[in-house]
C-alpha cells in the first residue's frame, strides 16, 4: 500500500489499515469479466446439448454430464477455494485458477469424443470453482462503504445477466458458427477473453500479505466436500433415475453436514482456524438470510432456461439462436435493474429483494399463462413484454441479495464467506436444473403435451421463488423494525467481535 510522504498518513486511510488501492476498479472489471465466463459456461452449453449429442454419438445421459458434470465441480471446489485464497494469496489463486480455466476451456472445444469432453468439462468446472469466491473476496478487500455497495451491485449485476445470457449466447455462436462442429466456439471463445484476463489481472490485482493464517482444516475439506457430493450426485443423475435410485445419498449428505457443522464449532472453540466459521451465520447480520433467499432463488431461475430451450427448440421448433433471442427479454430488463440496484441497496435494503421476487414471480407466472393458453403463433410474442418485467424483478433480486449478504462480512472471511454464499446457490441451481426439466418430461411423457409440461415446471419454478419471497419478507419486517437505515460494516467497526485488520 502506499503512503502520503507529505503528510505520513493518507487522509483516506481508515482506522482498519485500509487504504484505497488507486486501480481498484480496474482491478474489479477484471475479476467481473472471468466471474462472466465462468457462470455463463454453466448455461451456455444447454442449447447446444443436441448439436454436440449428435456430433459426437453421445448417449441422453452422457451429454447431460457435460452440463451437470461442471456444476458438480464447480460446487465442490467453492468454499475450500475460499478458505485458500482467505489464508494465502487470492490474487495468486484467482490467476492460476483463470489460466486453467482459459486451457480446460480450448480442451472442450477439441475434445474428439463424448468421454474426454465430460473430462475436460469437470476439470473447467473445478477452475470455476476455484476462481468464483476470490471474486466477491477482492471486493471485500478492495472496497469500504458506499464503494462496495456499488462494487457488489456490479457483481450481483455479473451473476445475474450471465445466467439469464446463456441461452441467447450459445444461440448466436451456433448460428455464427458455420458446420455441425461450431459447437466447439462455445468453449473456443473463452480462450481470447480469458488471456486477456489473465494478462489485466497480473498487472492490476493486489497481492493479499499472509498473517500467519495459512493452516487450512483438511478434515474440513474432507468432510464439506463429501457431503457437497453426496447431495449433487444424484441430482446430477437426475436424467438417468438418480434421484429415485440415488435417494439415500441426500440422508448421507446431510449426516456429514451436521458432522462438519460440529467439527467447525470445536475448532472455533479451541481457537484455531476452520473451514467455514459458524459466526459467519450467528452474528454477521444478514449473512444466513442473504444465503437462504439465494439458495431458494436459484432453485427456481436456473432450471426455467433449460425448459424454455425444451419447450421452444422441441415444442416449437425454433432454431437455437431464435429459442435463446424469445428469453432475450429477461436478460435485458435483469441488466438494466441490477445495475440501477446496486445504487439503491444501501437505501431500501431488503426492500428491493421483496419488489424483485414479486416481479420475477408475477412476470414468469404470466409467462406461463401466455404460453399456454395464447395462439402458438404470436404466444412468444405476447410473452415478451412480461418476461422483461420478470427480468426486472430478477435484477432487484440477485444484485442488493449479494451486496447484503456479503458486505458486513470481514475481509480476513471474505473468501470463505463468498465461496458458502455461491454453494448455496450452486446447490440450489443443480436442484433446478435437476427438478425442472425432469418434470417437464414426465408431464410430457403421460399427456405429449408441451404447453402443458412447460406450465407444470414453470408452477414448480415459482415455489421455490415464492418460498424465497416469504423468507425476505419476514427479514425485510424485521428489519424495518430493529436495524437503523444505515449501519457501518464491522470492517469500519473497532469492537465488532469478529472484527479483523485488512489481510
Amino acid at each position: 500500500m502506499t503512503t502520503s510522504a507529505a503528510s505520513g498518513r493518507n487522509p483516506d486511510v481508515q482506522e482498519d489499515g485500509y487504504e484505497p488501492d488507486p486501480q481498484r476498479w480496474r482491478a474489479l472489471w477484471v475479476t467481473l469479466v472471468a466471474g462472466f465466463m465462468s457462470l455463463l459456461d454453466v448455461t451456455i452449453v444447454a442449447v447446444a446439448l443436441p448439436t454436440i449429442q449428435r456430433d459426437l454419438h453421445a448417449s441422453p445421459a452422457q451429454v447431460q454430464w457435460v452440463v451437470s458434470g461442471y456444476a458438480l465441480t464447480f460446487a465442490l471446489a467453492l468454499v475450500t477455494a475460499g478458505r485458500l485464497g482467505d489464508a494465502l494469496d487470492r490474487r495468486r489463486i484467482f490467476l492460476l485458477a483463470l489460466t486453467c480455466f482459459v486451457l480446460f476451456s480450448a480442451a472442450c472445444g477439441a475434445a474428439p469424443d463424448i468421454t474426454l469432453l465430460v473430462v475436460a468439462r469437470l476439470a473447467q468446472g473445478l477452475a470455476a470453482g476455484f476462481m468464483a469466491p476470490q471474486n466477491s473476496a477482492l471486493i471485500q478487500q478492495l472496497f469500504r462503504g458506499a464503494e462496495r455497495g456499488r462494487a457488489f451491485g456490479l457483481f450481483g449485476t455479473t451473476v445475474g445477466i450471465s445466467s439469464a445470457a446463456g441461452p441467447l449466447t450459445g444461440g448466436a455462436i451456433l448460428a455464427l458458427a458455420s458446420g455441425e462442429q461450431g459447437w466447439r466456439w462455445i468453449f473456443y471463445v473463452n480462450v481470447p477473453i480469458g488471456v486477456v484476463a489473465v494478462l489485466l489481472g497480473r498487472r492490476l490485482l493486489p497481492r493479499t500479505r499472509r498473517s500467519g493464517r495459512g493452516r487450512v482444516d483438511l478434515p474440513g475439506v474432507l468432510l464439506l466436500g463429501l457431503g457437497v457430493l453426496a447431495l449433487m450426485f444424484p441430482l446430477v443423475h437426475a436424467d438417468s433415475g438418480g434421484i429415485g435410485s440415488l435417494w439415500w445419498l441426500f440422508l448421507a449428505g446431510v449426516a456429514v453436514l451436521v458432522v462438519f457443522t460440529r467439527w467447525q464449532r470445536r475448532l472455533v472453540a479451541r481457537g484455531a482456524q476452520p473451514l467455514l466459521d459458524p459466526r459467519l451465520f450467528s452474528t454477521v447480520r444478514g449473512y444466513a438470510v442473504g444465503a437462504g433467499v439465494g439458495t431458494l432463488y436459484f432453485i427456481g431461475f436456473s432450471g426455467v432456461w433449460l425448459v424454455f430451450a425444451l419447450f421452444y427448440q422441441h415444442g416449437l421448433g425454433f432454431s437455437p439462436l431464435r429459442s435463446g433471442l424469445a428469453v432475450t427479454p429477461f436478460a435485458l430488463g435483469s441488466a438494466g435493474a441490477a445495475v440501477v440496484a446496486g445504487r439503491l441497496v444501501d437505501r431500501y435494503g431488503r426492500l428491493l429483494t421483496v419488489c424483485g421476487l414479486t416481479g420475477v414471480i408475477v412476470g414468469l407466472g404470466a409467462t406461463a399463462l401466455l404460453l399456454r393458453f395464447a395462439p402458438l403463433g404470436i404466444a412468444p410474442w405476447l410473452a415478451a413484454p412480461v418476461l422483461f418485467l420478470g427480468g426486472v424483478g430478477g435484477g432487484f433480486v440477485v444484485s442488493p441479495n449479494i451486496t447484503m449478504t456479503l458486505r458486513d462480512v470481514p475481509v480476513r472471511m471474505a473468501g470463505a464467506a463468498g465461496g458458502a454464499l455461491q454453494t448455496g446457490q450452486r446447490l440450489g441451481a443443480a436442484v433446478g436444473t435437476a427438478a425442472l426439466p425432469g418434470l417437464f418430461y414426465l408431464v410430457l411423457g403421460r399427456s405429449h403435451d408441451y404447453r402443458g409440461a412447460l406450465v407444470t415446471a414453470l408452477g414448480a419454478a415459482l415455489v421455490g421463488m415464492t418460498a424465497s419471497l416469504a423468507l425476505a419478507l419476514s427479514d425485510w419486517r424485521r428489519d424495518s423494525r430493529t436495524r437503523p437505515r444505515r449501519r457501518k460494516c464491522p470492517d469500519e467497526v473497532a469492537n465488532n467481535p469478529m472484527h479483523s485488520r485488512q489481510t
